[in-house]
């Protein structure tokens, strides 16, 4: 079966059993530092100190090989504070873990983790700004998403919404620091990129210090397009007013993507089955998102590098449309689908059903001839080339500091895959390949989503033969969930699904009520855009402009 995954070193798989993670070795492995365990939906939960942080995780890390810090969850009860550190391995993110860490209400802090793992540095900074725990020896504690002078943390119990809030504009501000000079060169030149510029892909102010023509330092300040939505979920009931929310994070081409990893969280949290039937159609359809994302990636990756609008960038928008147009016949929309629904999706393909998966096999029957044409126009050029070979190169050990997912991670050989590593839908019965290059470069990360384009070709097609002969008498396209939905009080659940982007991740702590207490969304765009200072130091401006075009970032996703 082409799903199969290679065989790893499993050194490190410490308390690793045929039936999966044996939570009393791991325990046993970090001894009197666990002082409490709980039960979440997806994977237990130990409980440490605040001040034993760094020691836990780097124990876990070193020793049990959990080198993926996917998320980290910050959060106030009555009582107390409460940080979650969601820890998965690259090797297998089945095995999970949750290392918990309460702080007192009077004094929220504890220990940072982003000594351990460099994802934590911007996850540390977003739970300072938004709940308002202190990281202790973290290298940066600041605010991430709002302005520094802001007021308060939106996501505290005593937070005053209605308090006026002054942002002063720092125009005299000197924005070179000591640390930011090169020692051989003092000349230095601090240039502002962005935030409207248009190869920032969005509202991204990118801080930039020049030694000379090389980039000396660079910050993504981000938080420019924030619109508080896991606030708006949290005011949202499961059943109905969350999901037409998530098509609105990554808002290019995602939506079913992105509304099924709400979807698979809700779910799974409640309890509730989906019918084979109707698992078909979303993965049909969320490959289909897939393409379009990827198209569009490409044909403004293309206009970043070339500059060029009339040809390389229409190309790709010409693919993308036709998709798009599928997209449209199923759900109504072009972008904001909100088409899945709790135990389903919302209804059946389309009618006549024969003319819409002709319609679908007329663009899988043309699409090997136009990825032609694009290799053609695009990798195939000697001036691409040039600008993207051995630019913008990420190790796979920065990969997995940073927590990049998605085809930032595969770009650099880093063999992980959600739809393949942590199945759901209906993917682990069909036939395609986890695409991977080793170059870890600009143009590694173009090749593998043009060959995803490929395979999701491939999900779709399988998708259509089963769909076709699907009795018509079994086409159950939703489960009987309750109209109004109460998940049992104080379960909590991390699920993630393979977004275009990377790992889309949700956490839901549920109290009992149609509400959930904690909505948590951990972005694919936000971990991937940390790794941007790392591919550009020492290299130009046009270099860090292809790299930060070759991350195929969204800003509504990463500000959220």
């Amino acid at each position: 079966m082409s799903l199969e995954k290679p065989s790893r070193d499993t050194a490190l798989d410490v308390g690793v059993t045929e039936d999966g993670l044996d939570y009393d070795a791991l325990a046993d492995l970090l001894g009197g530092h666990v002082l409490d365990r709980e039960a979440h939906v997806n994977a237990e939960g130990f409980v440490i100190r605040p001040d034993e942080v760094q020691e836990v995780l780097s124990t876990l890390k070193e020793e049990a090989g959990f080198d993926h810090c996917a998320c980290v969850t910050a959060q106030e009860y009555d009582d107390r504070y409460e940080s979650i550190y969601h820890l998965r391995k690259y090797n297998d993110p089945t095995q999970e873990l949750s290392i918990i860490v309460p702080s007192p209400k009077d004094d929220p802090h504890n220990e940072s983790a982003a000594r351990v793992y460099d994802t934590a540095d911007w996850h540390e900074r977003e739970a300072y700004d938004l709940v308002g725990i202190d990281y202790d020896d973290h290298p940066d504690l600041r605010r991430i998403l709002l302005p520094e002078t802001w007021q308060g943390h939106p996501l505290s119990q005593d937070y005053n919404q209605d308090q006026p809030q002054i942002v002063s504009l720092r125009e005299h501000a000197n924005p070179l620091q000591d640390d930011q000079r090169s020692e051989d060169d003092p000349d230095t030149m601090f240039v502002n990129i962005g935030p409207h510029h248009p190869a920032t892909h969005g509202v991204l102010h990118v801080e930039t210090v020049l030694d000379g023509e090389q980039i000396a330092d660079l910050e993504p300040d981000i938080g420019y397009l924030h619109r508080c939505e896991e606030q708006m979920c949290q005011q949202g009931t499961y059943r109905h007013q969350i999901m037409p929310y998530p098509d609105r994070w990554d808002y290019i081409s995602a939506g079913i993507l992105n509304e099924w990893a709400y979807a698979r969280a809700a779910e799974d949290l409640a309890d509730i089955e989906v019918p084979e039937y109707a698992q078909i159609i979303r993965t049909m359809s969320a490959e289909m998102c897939r393409i379009a994302s990827h198209e569009l990636a490409l044909a403004t990756f293309a206009l970043d590098v070339f500059g060029d609008f009339t040809a390389v960038f229409q190309y790709g928008i010409r693919d993308r449309e036709i998709v798009q147009n599928l997209l449209e016949d199923l759900t109504g929309q072009r972008l904001m689908f909100n088409y899945l629904r709790l135990g389903g999706v919302a209804w059946d393909l389309p009618e006549p059903r024969e003319e819409y998966f002709e319609k679908i096999r007329d663009f899988l029957d043309d699409l090997p001839h136009k990825l032609e044409e694009i290799h053609d126009l695009v990798t195939g050029n000697e001036i691409f080339q040039m600008r993207c070979v051995d630019t913008g190169v990420l190790s796979p050990e920065q990969v997995k500091q940073y927590g990049a997912t998605g085809p930032v991670a595969r770009g650099s050989g880093v063999d992980y895959d959600l739809r393949r590593d942590d199945p759901y839908g209906y993917y682990d019965e069909l036939d395609w390949n986890v695409v991977t290059e080793q170059g870890g470069d600009n143009f590694s990360r173009v090749l593998v989503r043009l060959r995803e384009v490929e395979e999701s070709a491939r999900i779709i097609e399988q998708c259509v033969d089963l769909l076709e002969q699907w009795p018509e008498d079994d086409r159950e396209i939703q489960a009987n969930v309750p109209r109004t939905l109460r998940p049992d009080p104080d379960r909590e659940i991390y699920r993630s699904v393979e977004g275009a982007k990377g790992e889309l991740g949700i956490y839901i702590r549920s109290d009992g009520t149609d509400k959930p207490a904690r909505f948590k969304i951990r972005s694919p765009c936000f971990s991937n855009l940390q790794t941007l200072p790392e591919m550009s130091q020492g290299e130009y401006i046009p270099d860090m402009i292809a790299s930060l075009g070759s991350l195929d970032i969204v800003l509504g996703e990463v500000d959220r």
